[in-house]
């Protein structure tokens, strides 16, 4: 009987394992939700630590390489303009009416001090041109049944060089992620929740939540308000003469 039930569990496992994903699926599946032609949103970002601070923002993105920011709210942020075009980043700052360059080791810094850092607003390729993955188990995230996928940076320009990601069957969302440096430390976690379906199929977070593992002393969290993709956007958006436009 023990050896009965042994070999039935040897073959439920097996089971299991060939009905699985492959890793590049996955990725792939995760790339088709995640990435974008074009893309515009009103986001709330809320700061929660020795004090609490929300930011209402305007956002809009260009294929994998280019987005552009502006916060709406609170007054003494209003106006504030972030842009990225390819690699650079540069932010203009209203109360001085000055853009700076954001670069070096000032993208680790987050945005107006939460845990989203202008190097996360930076990394926004494909999955799937930055890391190589595998599936290496499985597991929930807020009960909903997930692959456990772990992936790998391709080369030393990714921010984090190894992530762990639980990725829901039904959505292929990364309902949870942990981003590690290359010793191993965990840095951050990043979770999504609230699915939206959108045209076309795509499902899209309606919240994240974001936690600098480093830090401890904060968590972030950014609701979508608006969101729309495959939307048309004005080609000043992104150039520098935008950062400046009264």
């Amino acid at each position: 009987m023990k050896r009965l039930l042994a070999a039935l569990v040897v073959s439920a496992a097996s089971t299991a394992y060939a009905q699985a994903p492959t890793a590049e699926q996955l990725l792939d599946a995760m790339d088709r939700n995640l990435t974008f032609e074009s893309r515009s949103s009103r986001i709330v970002m809320t700061v929660e630590g020795r004090r609490t601070r929300s930011y209402e923002i305007v956002s809009y993105g260009r294929g994998q390489e280019d987005t552009a920011m502006e916060y709406l709210s609170p007054p003494r942020e209003k106006g504030t303009r972030m842009l990225k075009l390819g690699g650079e980043l540069w932010i203009y700052l209203p109360a001085v009416d000055r853009v700076q360059k954001i670069s070096g080791h000032m993208l680790r810094q987050g945005m107006m001090g939460s845990d989203v850092s202008y190097e996360d607003l930076m990394a926004s390729r494909e999955l799937r041109a930055m890391y190589r993955a595998a599936v290496t188990g499985e597991g929930q995230v807020e009960g909903r049944a997930c692959w456990k996928l772990e992936l790998v940076a391709v080369d030393a320009t990714v921010s984090y060089p190894k992530r762990v990601s639980w990725v829901d069957r039904q959505t292929y969302l990364p309902l949870k992620q942990e981003l590690y440096a290359l010793s191993g430390m965990l840095l951050k976690t990043w979770t999504m929740s609230d699915p939206r379906q959108y045209e076309g199929g795509r499902i899209y977070p309606g919240r994240m939540v974001i936690q600098d593992q480093v830090k401890k002393d904060s968590v972030t969290r950014i609701e979508f308000k608006e969101l729309k993709f495959g939307v048309p956007l004005e080609k000043e958006v992104f150039t520098l003469r935008w950062l400046e436009r009264k």
